[in-house]
């Protein structure tokens, strides 16, 4: 499954930035890989093997003057080329019109601080996906970590979380997780906790909660979006 697998590469022996802008661009385009490879829409396959369908990872929809979610597909414009990255069997490109958007975030610390605004940005995201125009299927990744600590950088400086002052992510995960369900999936067709370990610290290691738990749900969601992207276009 390629999108949880660029996810655990996030962490796992690597130092995780936050404010890297392309993180969720990458975590998406895996989700379209993964459609591609499940194969259990023969009219979505057959559109981005034919390149008719791609990922548009700019800004903006052409001739759409909005916020694009993290990987956002749909047509192609007409006389627009579309690039073929190595690896990767879903094309990019411009495109005209929106089906699918994905939003994608990572809670990895400060959970219940940042969750307004995390929040706020979801609900919002699934806003502009539909100023669109047509009817998109709008799904939301979110990443919390249950790690019993962590530590962001910011440059050369270090923050660790100490259980008091700053929460370990095990103290918050739980109620991020709540404040989600509640507040931010019921704006989704779709919407995935992706619930994992990361310490953030040398050797980097990376663990999931409950990695088959995580697996049917991630494979179940694949299944519901090839069906309803049939029924829908």
């Amino acid at each position: 499954m390629r999108l949880l697998d660029i996810f655990k590469d996030l962490f796992d022996g690597n130092r995780y930035l936050h404010r890297k802008s392309n993180l969720g661009d990458l975590v998406a385009a895996g989700f379209y890989e993964d459609l591609v490879r499940l194969g259990k829409s023969q009219k979505l396959v057959e559109r981005i093997q034919a390149h008719d369908r791609v990922i548009n990872l700019r800004n903006i929809t052409v001739g759409r003057n909005a916020r694009r979610g993290d990987g956002t597909f749909g047509e192609l414009v007409p006389t627009a080329v579309a690039v073929v990255e190595k690896e990767f069997l879903v094309a990019r490109g411009p495109t005209a019109n929106l089906e699918i958007g994905v939003e994608t975030k990572i809670l990895a610390k400060a959970m219940i601080k940042q969750i307004d605004r995390v929040v706020g940005d979801l609900r919002r995201q699934t806003q502009i996906f539909k100023q669109q125009g047509g009817n998109p299927i709008c799904i939301g990744f979110v990443g919390v970590n249950y790690a019993d600590k962590y530590t962001s950088y910011e440059g050369k400086r270090k923050f660790p979380t100490d259980g008091k002052k700053y929460k370990h992510p095990s103290q918050e995960g739980l109620s991020a997780e709540n404040r989600l369900d509640v507040e931010a999936r019921p704006y989704f067709e779709e919407f995935l906790i992706i619930r994992f370990q990361a310490t953030n610290t040398r050797p980097y290691p990376f663990s999931w909660v409950d990695f088959e738990a995580l697996q049917l749900q991630y494979n179940a969601l694949l299944t519901r979006v090839c069906r309803e992207y049939d029924h829908r276009f």
